[in-house]
């Protein structure tokens, strides 16, 4: 009897391991610091955190040492590799943990210098929800507006709550880079699929 092609192939243990670590680092913020410092050091050390409050998606990235450069302002590598970090973890968090993902186009716009931290803030130019209920490879594109945050995020609501009604509010964040990156989004069984499909005959 011939195997039917249709059917999900059965996981490895490795696979398995693979897709609860995989799953386990969308869980929260500790988990994704943590799986991080293994798998994604570059992010780890840079400190990049992502937030969600339902309707808007955002990267945090602090504005320490390892990120800045010679003139005491965020490097453009920093803000640069950062996007594909935000844009790639957000995009991961939306699938889960049986889809690979991976950046295959970006376009970076610097507007002006970065002298505090810097926020990422995420926008689908499609519908992801219904792209990955498809349950097929595609390609999504997510716009990043990223601002410089002018006061500590920590600190945000604890200033305006203090603050007296005739003081002077804090200035609004301005932006300082545009991108645009596309992800290219594939369920894990689909790669496994095409490793077990016989090769062509040459006869």
């Amino acid at each position: 009897m011939q195997p039917d092609p249709s059917a999900t192939p059965k996981l490895t243990l490795l696979e398995r391991a693979e897709a609860f670590v995989s799953n386990l680092s969308t869980r929260n913020t500790f988990w994704n610091r943590a799986c991080s410092l293994i798998w994604l050091p570059y992010a780890f050390h840079s400190g990049i955190k992502m937030t969600s409050d339902g309707k808007s998606h955002r990267a945090i990235l602090p504005f320490r040492r390892f990120n800045k450069n010679w003139y005491n302002a965020m490097a453009g590598a920093a803000l640069l590799g950062n996007t594909e970090i935000a844009g790639g973890n957000y995009v991961f968090k939306v699938c889960g943990g049986d889809y690979t993902v991976v950046c295959k186009h970006l376009t970076y716009r610097f507007l002006r210098p970065c002298l505090g931290p810097a926020e990422y803030i995420m926008t689908p130019l499609d519908d992801i929800d219904e792209l990955v209920a498809a349950g097929k490879e595609f390609n999504i594109a997510i716009r990043m507006d990223v601002v410089q945050v002018l006061m500590p995020v920590g600190k945000k609501k604890s200033a305006i709550k203090t603050a007296p009604a005739d003081s002077t509010p804090p200035r609004k964040p301005r932006r300082v880079g545009r991108c645009t990156a596309t992800f290219h989004v594939t369920p894990k069984a689909h790669h496994k699929a095409k490793k077990l499909k016989p090769a062509p005959s040459n006869d």
